[in-house]
Formats: C-alpha cells, sequence, structure tokens
C-alpha cells in the first residue's frame, strides 16, 4: 500500500493526515518533502495524524525524528494524533513516546496549540 498524505487546516493548526506504509523510498521522500514544505511556509502547528498508517519502518521512524527537530528548529511544534497501537508500541520501546507529544481526540489536539 503506498503513502497518501493530505493537509487540512484547523484554525491555525495544519492537520498532516497519513494513510499507509511510510518505508523506505518514496514514501519517506513524500513524508519528508511534505514536512519540509509546510515549514517552508511558516507553518508553526503541525498535527501529524497517524492513524491510517499501517506500518513504520526504521527510516520512517528517522524521518518523524527528523520532522519533530526541523520544526524545533524553525520554532514550531509537531505533535501526534491517532497512533495505531503497533505504532504507539514501537514509540514505546525505541523510548521516543516521551518526546512527542500524542493525542487520542483531534479537538484536544488542535487545543493543545493555543
Amino acid at each position: 500500500m503506498s503513502l497518501t498524505i493530505q493537509t487540512q487546516q484547523v484554525g491555525d493548526v495544519n492537520v498532516v493526515r497519513c494513510a499507509g506504509q511510510i518505508t523506505l523510498g518514496e514514501a519517506t521522500s513524500q513524508f519528508r518533502n511534505t514536512m519540509r514544505q509546510l515549514l517552508k511556509e511558516g507553518k508553526k502547528s503541525l498535527l501529524l495524524d497517524l492513524q491510517k498508517v499501517t506500518y513504520l519502518d526504521s527510516s520512517a521512524i528517522g524521518e518523524l525524528v527528523g520532522s519533530y527537530t526541523s520544526a524545533r528548529s524553525a520554532g514550531a511544534q509537531m505533535k501526534l494524533l491517532h497512533l495505531p497501537p503497533k505504532i504507539y508500541d514501537l514509540l514505546l520501546i525505541t523510548k521516543l513516546i516521551t518526546v512527542f507529544e500524542t493525542f487520542d481526540d483531534e479537538v484536544k489536539a488542535v487545543r493543545s496549540f493555543a
């Protein structure tokens, strides 16, 4: 399954909705380019919705961390929404769950940027 990415403006927050697998190659490039473009446009509040992501490989984890670091460097915030159980477990095992602010409720997530 290929990766699809849709962005949606909810108030001042840019919600990035991903669906499919984020793996080494075209999918990680697409993810990286989307996040870089949003930061280049000066977007400061990024909410990454991973509800429909079925798989992340190690390169995708690297891209998540890289996007988070780039956002912080640009004075922006990046938070995660709707983590599927497998992805939550992966972030827990790698201890990255302590790095990312995560939410199960989109309304609460959007409000958290205020």
